[in-house]
Order: structure tokens, then C-alpha cells, then sequence
């Protein structure tokens, strides 16, 4: 007897998408008290996320905006046959350009913390075009545990930073509920999450 159901099949998507992402919003692992998985048609998205500093203040969101066509995530599935065991193994490679004494500091502070970080992508929600929003490091946060910090060669090189931050699930990243205006302002009990960015 099967474990589980399947529910529906899948056709062939018609709509072109875009890769890539646009901004990552990093926030403090211990600092999200608690995310909300829909059911129903909000099945796999997260539809409410509690932050909280200290058990009072809210707790912010950090936005970082991105070059355009070198930053990426993905999601690999680990399984086992033999064991009967899966899991999910997020990944975010974050480029930074220009190498400052502030974002050094930043990088620092990033590579000391547990984050859970929310992608926003290129990709677009179809009906609202509002932009895709994902989530990892739910369950088990994220960290940063590879990079470089790299001046270049020739006058054409990039100078920057390059983070990649991983974490290990037991589901796989969830998207979240789509946005009324702005991203994450319907999110939080139905107000908007603060967001700190340059």
C-alpha cells in the first residue's frame, strides 16, 4: 500500500519565465518565532511569519539588492534507498560587487549568524505579477560556510564578494503567500514586515 497520494498531474507550462534573483532578505534565525504553512489552496506556502525581538520589538528583514544574472538558489534532494530517508539541502550563492570596509564588516557579521533567508526572483505569480518569493531555511536555518573575497586580475574583473549559504531540510523551500502591494506586507499578522535596506 502506498505511503502517500498523489493529487493532481502536471501539463506543460506555455509562459516563458525569467531566472535569476533580485533581492535576498536575511533574517535572524532565532528571531522568527514562528511560519504558518497554508492548506487548501495556500497549500506549501508560508502565510504568516511572527518576528519578534526580545519577545517584543519587531524583528526586521535585511535587503539586499543584487546584480543582475549571478545570483542563485536551488534546492537539492537527498534520498536513500537503502535507509528509507530524504531530505533537502538549500543553497543560496550570493554575489556582492566592490569590496568595501562596510560590507566587510556585513559579511563578517552574516558569516557568524543563522539566518533564514526569502528569495525574491525574477520569476513572476501569474495573475497578480507580483514577483515569486521563497523560502529556505525554514525548518533548520541557514549558513554561510564557503565564499571568496576576490579583486580581480584585469581592469574588466569583477571585485566583490561570493557567499554560499546552505542548510539541511526535512521539506522542500516553501514559497510565500503572494504580496497585496509590496512584498512581505500582508504577512506578519497581516501587517508589514520592517525592512531594513541601503
Amino acid at each position: 500500500m502506498a505511503c502517500t497520494a498523489l493529487t493532481k498531474g502536471r501539463g506543460l507550462d506555455c509562459n516563458r519565465i525569467s531566472g535569476g534573483v533580485k533581492f535576498i532578505y536575511f533574517a535572524v534565525f532565532d528571531q522568527v518565532i514562528s511560519t504558518t504553512i497554508g492548506t487548501g489552496a495556500d497549500k506549501g506556502s508560508i502565510t504568516d511569519i511572527n518576528m519578534g525581538l526580545n519577545g517584543t520589538a519587531p524583528a526586521e528583514l535585511y535587503r539586499y539588492a543584487l546584480p543582475n544574472g549571478v545570483t542563485s538558489i536551488n534546492d537539492t534532494v537527498v534520498g536513500s534507498r537503502e535507509n528509507g530517508t530524504i531530505y533537502y539541502t538549500p543553497t543560496a550563492n550570493v554575489v556582492f560587487n566592490r569590496l568595501t570596509k562596510e560590507d566587510q564588516n556585513e559579511v563578517k557579521l552574516l558569516g557568524a549568524t543563522k539566518t533564514i533567508i526569502f528569495a525574491q526572483l525574477n520569476q513572476q505569480i501569474l495573475g497578480t505579477g507580483h514577483d515569486v518569493i521563497v523560502c529556505l531555511g525554514r525548518g533548520q536555518g541557514m549558513e554561510m560556510n564557503a565564499g571568496t573575497i576576490d579583486s580581480g586580475a584585469a581592469w574588466g574583473d569583477r571585485n566583490g564578494y561570493t557567499m554560499t549559504f546552505d542548510g539541511m531540510e526535512q521539506d522542500p523551500f516553501y514559497m510565500v503567500q503572494d504580496y497585496t502591494l509590496t512584498p512581505f506586507d500582508n504577512i506578519d499578522g497581516g501587517t508589514q514586515i520592517p525592512i531594513t535596506a541601503v
